[in-house]
């Protein structure tokens, strides 16, 4: 985590204005989480930014959710965002990535993956270091997935990049019960 405490602090339900209170109905029922109680500062923003956050983390994404979560956690370890890692960790642990699989999204492209998943894995690490994909990386990717999943993965690197830099700046901190990974502590 950049930050040990919040620069914005997540809203308690007592402190929501109607707006923010009726912004934060689409993530009812069960409990919100610490980014969306932050994010609600501006609740019109919270709006469209979860309008294509469910884009992105829908069916009609053509990237199969294993491999979407490949290039969220991918991007997230790569922002440094220990949030972000925390929470799609669950969620990619879900959608049928194995413990082992991220634990080496950690280390990279080279570390044992198939050829559609190490593309995945370059994509995003291209996208990340010069937001743009290389023609090499590009031709791979396109020998297993569709022209739109390849736009795709750029819209879903794309989104978690800005999820990555609000969470890191705003100081968004862990959701109760969460235990931050140790590789993502001090930056």
């Amino acid at each position: 985590m950049r930050l040990t405490k919040a620069r914005i602090a997540p809203i308690a339900d007592a402190d929501l204005t109607p707006e923010q209170s009726e912004a934060l109905e689409a993530f009812r029922p069960g409990p919100v989480l610490n980014i969306f109680r932050t994010l609600v500062h501006a609740p019109k923003a919270l709006g469209r930014f979860n309008q294509w956050g469910g884009y992105v983390l829908s069916r009609r994404n053509e990237l199969p959710a294993r491999e979407r979560e490949i290039v969220i956690l991918r991007t997230g370890f790569l922002c440094k965002s220990g949030y972000e890692w925390t929470q799609h960790t669950r969620i990619g642990l879900q959608s049928g990535l194995t413990e082992d699989e991220i634990k080496r999204l950690k280390a990279g492209a080279g570390a044992g993956w198939s050829a559609a998943d190490a593309a995945l894995i370059r994509a995003s690490d291209e996208l990340h270091a010069d937001q743009f994909i290389t023609d090499a990386t590009w031709a791979e990717l396109r020998k297993h997935f569709s022209e739109k999943a390849c736009m795709d993965v750029v819209f879903t690197a794309g989104q978690y990049t800005q999820v990555s830099m609000m969470l890191n700046t705003f100081g968004v901190q862990l959701d109760a019960g969460q235990t931050l990974d140790p590789d993502l502590k001090g930056f």
